[in-house]
């Protein structure tokens, strides 16, 4: 089997992942990258933030179309620790975001290749290109990690 190396934005994410955990959120990370360059980042904040919209994605998307100053988040990439659920895949295809690269399948709360599947469904709008499986081991173990000291 051949490695490659994570690209930076998934570092980035697996590093906005550890620091959820260290505040007791589930470890997700994300960034939102435009033109190479990483111009907005989140991680999961529910519990913190009393919101239960507070997923990775959501927030990262949030600062990306401030910074940016437009909802469409066109040409940009976004790249996160853990497969997307529904209400993510959805603003995925709402902010159209150009690719999704993600590490961990959810079988459980995923809705890109598990569940709904979203974005094989015939009435979503936009649908980005797809890369999975970036840094999936290791995302997988700080998942694992994280529930295992919980219980």
């Amino acid at each position: 089997m051949v490695r490659f190396p994570l690209p930076d934005p998934m570092r980035r994410a697996l590093d906005l992942a550890r620091i959820a955990a260290e505040w007791g959120e589930v470890p997700v990370g994300a960034v939102v990258v435009k033109g190479g360059a990483i111009i907005a980042e989140g991680h999961n904040r529910p519990r913190e933030s009393h919101d239960p919209t507070a997923h990775a994605e959501i927030v990262a998307i949030r600062a990306a179309a401030a910074k940016l100053g437009n909802e469409r988040l066109d040409g940009c990439d976004l790249y996160v620790t853990l497969e997307p659920c529904a209400m993510c895949a959805g603003a995925i295809a709402h902010a159209r975001i150009a690719r999704l690269y993600y590490g961990a399948d959810d079988a459980k709360g995923g809705a890109v290749a598990h569940g709904a599947r979203v974005f094989s469904q015939p009435t979503v709008h936009h649908r980005p290109e797809i890369y999975d499986g970036i840094g999936a081991g290791e995302a997988a173990a700080l998942l694992r990690d994280f529930f295992a000291a919980r219980r």
